[in-house]
């Protein structure tokens, strides 16, 4: 019987000895993998806050139309909540949905969902400048959102969702600055969570995109989330809006 209590004790050790070396094993295989992992990542994370402070401070491009109208850009939220609320406004001609503020060329909307493509989702207005002015359309933007709102604005969460404001010279760059600076003169306290940043390329969205709101009245985001969006600034700013815009 000693005997056998002997072998088991050295079968238990066998095996607590084999089990240990397992352990370690996968232990050394975890950690080879996070050094491997790791260091991808933080040149990753790195390379886009590279592109990001290249970008901010790189000289912005002003785009020249021909057909006597401009371009405004600006990126807040979903971009058919956006669409929708800046063609209702007097003086738009078109509202485009797309991309911008991004380091990669062509970007798709499952692309940017990743949040790893750098852009935003973004809107192109072509505005008549007789009508209404980059200014009025910068309080538009403000006067639109939930200014405090970090990488989003409401359930649309991320990075591709964050706002932006962009510039194509030192005078819009100027308009926006200054109505950065009296949001917080009416409220110190106040968080403006709007990067602005030199217009660099806006890349069209999808044509499916396009009008999304219009064509799209009973998709449940749209009666959820892009209407009563629309609404709000409606009731906010009704001197700015088109005759055929009210719903």
């Amino acid at each position: 019987m000693k005997a056998f209590f002997i072998v088991k004790r050295k079968v238990f050790l066998i095996i607590t000895t084999y089990k240990k070396t397992l352990m370690k094993k996968s232990l050394t295989i975890s950690v080879l993998i996070l050094l491997v992992i790791l260091p991808a990542s933080c040149q990753n994370s790195n390379k886009n806050n590279a592109h990001s402070k290249n970008q901010k401070t790189a000289e912005p491009v002003q785009v020249e139309r021909k057909d006597g109208f401009k371009s405004a850009y600006f990126a807040s939220g979903c971009f058919w909540c956006v669409e929708a609320i800046y063609e209702s406004v007097k003086g738009v001609e078109e509202s485009i949905s797309g991309y911008s503020g991004g380091h990669t060329e062509n970007p798709t909307y499952k692309k940017s969902n990743t949040g790893k493509t750098g852009h935003a989702e973004a809107v192109e207005i072509i505005y008549n400048a007789e009508i209404i002015s980059f200014k009025q359309l910068v309080t538009i933007y403000f006067g639109s959102q939930n200014i405090s709102q970090l990488n989003g604005q409401g359930n649309d969460r991320g990075s591709q969702y964050r706002s932006i404001i962009f510039y194509q010279n030192e005078e819009e760059k100027k308009i926006i600055n200054d109505q950065i600076e009296a949001l917080y003169q009416e409220d110190k306290n106040r968080i403006v969570a709007a990067e602005v940043m030199p217009f660099q390329k806006f890349w069209k969205g999808e044509e499916y995109h396009q009008n999304y709101e219009r064509l799209h009245p009973d998709n449940s985001y749209i009666k959820n989330v892009s209407i009563p969006r629309l609404k709000r600034f409606q009731k906010k700013f009704p001197e700015l809006l088109k005759e055929n815009s009210k719903h």
